[in-house]
């Protein structure tokens, strides 16, 4: 199953020039997997969950606030219907593969995934029907002949079958090409808050070591649907480039890398480089020129020689200073002791006008 596999993990990564909002609904059944719901359902827009279903709680429920504004309840009660009879032929079909693959006990997985892609600029539709096996391929729909594929001999029996069932087929193809895609723009257009929102990344350009690479960093980008990459002289650069995932940050938003290696590109062709973020839904291109000032490092700037020299020799005056006011008070207070009975370290009060004022004793006759 691994073209199966490859669009459950690549599913909803498009084109930044264009966005492509996609429907995609995923069966796993499964058996003798401990701590694991022998029937799964779960229904995603642009990858987001709107729908759950599970042989534990056995009820179809919304997973968005604005599911439940584009339906109602008789909605629901037939999904959860509609997912109990999923459950069923599940488990029926899954001990009839296990008798063409001379199979008896052990983990066994079916998955199935289906759905629909709309492009909101060409208004061009994709559908999709795959099935899949203990992790291969098994069987999928091909639209454009309204044939099924049978990539190994144990599904050969269910392609004859499902080919000579033209009204499924038809039924099908209406369903993929036109029930799904008008489902599709009913969710976009009831959850357009959080599913058609962009948000544009700030972004920099790091650097370690002057030996090291500049990586060009976006973060707080919204959706997932990014391009970042670098340009030479206004055409895409690959050599010595290195670009990231996309990888989530704490507040929902995304964050990705690309870096560039500059060892080997002279100083002053740096400016003929710039660092490129396109966003799935946005005309605008972030554009981040590469030059010297604009790259941000950690490593500590060296210190100014001049700095230095006129730090030490304040240093040194301050403490020429100190050391000949200590010893001219020294000799000043050797030449000349306190009267007997003063103490000198005991200061006069001052009298309101700010005089020194005499003591009662110096004052008496």
């Amino acid at each position: 199953m691994h073209t199966l596999l490859f669009l459950l993990l690549l599913a909803g990564t498009q084109s930044a020039t264009a966005r492509t909002h996609s429907l995609h609904y995923f069966y796993t059944a499964s058996s003798h997997v401990p701590n694991f719901p022998e029937f799964v359902y779960v229904g995603l827009v642009d990858e987001v969950t709107i729908s759950h279903y599970d042989s534990n709680t056995m009820k179809t429920e919304p997973k968005q606030d604005w599911m439940l504004k584009a339906t109602d309840s008789q909605y629901w009660e037939s999904e959860t219907q509609k997912s109990l009879g999923e459950q069923q032929w599940f488990k029926v079909n899954s001990e009839t593969l296990k008798e063409r693959f001379n199979q008896t006990e052990g983990v066994h997985i079916i998955q199935r995934m289906y759905g629909c892609e709309w492009d909101d600029e060409t208004g061009e539709v994709k559908g999709y029907d795959q099935h899949g096996y203990d992790g291969e391929d098994f069987i999928s729909l091909d639209l454009e002949t309204e044939t099924w594929i049978a990539p190994t001999p144990q599904a050969v029996i269910t392609k004859l079958k499902w080919d000579n069932n033209k009204a499924l087929l038809a039924n099908q193809k209406n369903y993929y090409t036109q029930v799904c895609p008008d489902w599709l723009k009913k969710y976009l257009e009831h959850g357009k808050s959080s599913l058609l929102r962009t948000e544009l990344p700030s972004m920099s350009l790091l650097q370690k070591s002057p030996s090291s690479p500049v990586s060009c960093h976006a973060t707080g980008f919204y959706p997932d649907s990014a391009m970042l990459f670098w340009r030479k002289d206004g055409e895409e650069h690959h050599e010595d480039v290195y670009v990231g995932e996309v990888l989530p940050n704490h507040d929902g938003t995304f964050q990705m890398s690309a870096d560039l290696q500059v060892s080997s590109i002279p100083p002053e062709d740096w400016r003929r480089y710039d660092c490129v973020f396109q966003l799935s839904g946005v005309k605008e291109d972030i554009v981040k020129r590469l030059d010297k000032d604009s790259v941000e490092s950690n490593r500590e700037k060296p210190t100014d020689v001049t700095t230095i020299i006129i730090v030490a020799a304040v240093v040194v005056l301050a403490l020429v200073l100190a050391v000949t006011g200590f010893i001219v008070y020294r000799k000043r207070n050797a030449k000349c002791p306190p009267s007997p009975g003063k103490d000198p370290n005991v200061l006069k009060p001052l009298n309101p006008d700010g005089q020194v004022s005499n003591s009662p004793s110096e004052t008496s006759s």
